[in-house]
């Protein structure tokens, strides 16, 4: 191949092939039209572009409609590649493995051991990956990345993750280089609440948003920011911590050292005791919710407060972001309209009317989902399309055992 000088018609060529992977990548499946949308292309080019990668098999044209006409949707072929994602949880340890069609062909989830050390856990996905990959019968030599999804902060130049209370035998360490060591490919990482932005963006409650906050409570209260659509994760990595918004200076300790955060007043730590009389000490979030859904007062009444008080944290983000939409993950989004009402409440409340008029407050649509399906999409966003355009790929390699 010839050297591509910048501006010249090969180098220019190559850019709007590129252009067009990347569209069809993160989207999914797009139509011609929709294509030439989202790059600025002409549909003359977008036509010709389609037709070139369809006949080097990188792309896979199928008959669909649009608006009532006839249109071609286009994605990327099945064997263009494999994403893997991996989820790290208070509890538990969820992979799953898809194409770059946004097709998932495995995943499964097990318990996790909260005080287990990083390389027990990362001994665990190691394990889950290859088994997946081995029962689906992919070849490893397909595997273009490796999302990985961890709950605290990560430093994102050197892939190290911070002090974590959540897996507190995890602090200090750098499981991006650990597994990708293990796995022998390249991988991404990012805390929970990010990647469950990124899932509920590209295959959930998200779609269409350009502007919007994933909003996790769970052991912890997180958010991940999408801005013009890409995650805003800050110099260091730590934007998002909605979390340590101080709602009351004369309130509990939180684990960050300050007063009245926003997390003692909502995460389960701190408000499923407030029921422990009533319903026991094993109470869940995952069951406060059923028994509020059931009529149950004081769980009622619990998730009431808890959405007021995530509700200001929301108008705070109203103020300084304006997001269009806000989406509710975790257990806690099960409870629908009995903790979104009062979110919407605060909101109206303390956001500045021309903001809080234009948000829109949903739950979340993937469920325990969100942060495997997100690992998926940070692989595909943050993966080079050189591969996939480049005439030979890797050589073949077995299968792991």
């Amino acid at each position: 191949m010839g050297v591509e000088t910048p501006g010249s018609q090969s180098s220019l060529h190559r850019a709007n092939l590129e252009r067009v992977v990347r569209a069809v990548r993160m989207a999914g499946s797009l139509t011609q039209a929709e294509i030439a949308r989202a790059t600025g292309l002409s549909a003359a080019t977008v036509s010709n572009i389609v037709r070139e990668l369809k006949d080097g098999g990188t792309v896979e044209v199928t008959p669909t409609s649009s608006g009532g006409r006839r249109a071609r949707s286009v994605s990327l072929s099945g064997d263009a590649g494999i994403v893997v994602g991996v989820d790290f949880g208070h509890t538990h340890l969820r992979v799953a493995v898809g194409n770059l069609a946004h097709r998932v062909l495995a995943e499964d989830a097990e318990p996790l051991d909260v005080d287990a050390s990083a390389a027990q856990g990362l001994d665990r996905a190691e394990h889950l990956v290859k088994r997946l990959i081995k029962e689906a019968g992919i070849n490893p030599a397909k595997i273009v990345g490796v999302g990985l999804g961890v709950p605290g902060p990560i430093d994102v130049a050197s892939g190290t993750l911070g002090s974590t209370a959540i897996l507190p035998g995890w602090a200090g360490t750098n499981p991006r280089d650990d597994l990708a060591a293990r796995i022998g490919v390249p991988v991404y990482v990012d805390n929970d609440a990010n990647l469950g932005a990124l899932g509920e963006l590209v295959w959930g409650a998200g779609r269409g948003a350009t502007d919007l906050a994933y909003i996790k409570v769970a052991s912890g209260v997180g958010a991940g920011l999408v801005i013009n659509g890409q995650i805003y994760r800050g110099p260091g990595g730590t934007a998002g911590e909605i979390g340590h918004i101080t709602l009351d200076e004369a309130g509990p300790v939180c684990r960050c050292g300050n007063r009245g955060c926003l997390e003692t007043f909502t995460a389960a730590r701190y408000v499923l005791p407030l029921l422990h009389s009533a319903h026991g000490t094993d109470l869940t979030v995952a069951r406060m919710v059923e028994l509020a859904r059931a009529g149950d007062p004081g769980c009622r009444r619990v998730i009431g407060d808890v959405g007021r008080h995530i509700g200001s944290g929301v108008a705070n983000l109203c103020n300084l972001l304006n997001p269009s939409r806000v989406v509710l993950g975790g257990d806690l989004a099960d409870s629908g309209e009995l903790v979104l009402a009062p979110i919407r409440e605060s909101v109206s409340r303390y956001a500045i009317p021309s903001a809080a008029r234009q948000l829109e407050v949903v739950p979340g649509a993937l469920g325990g989902r969100a942060e495997v399906l997100g690992a998926l999409a940070l692989v595909l966003s943050e993966m080079g399309d050189s591969t996939l355009l480049d005439d030979s790929g890797p050589a073949d390699a077995p299968v792991p055992s």
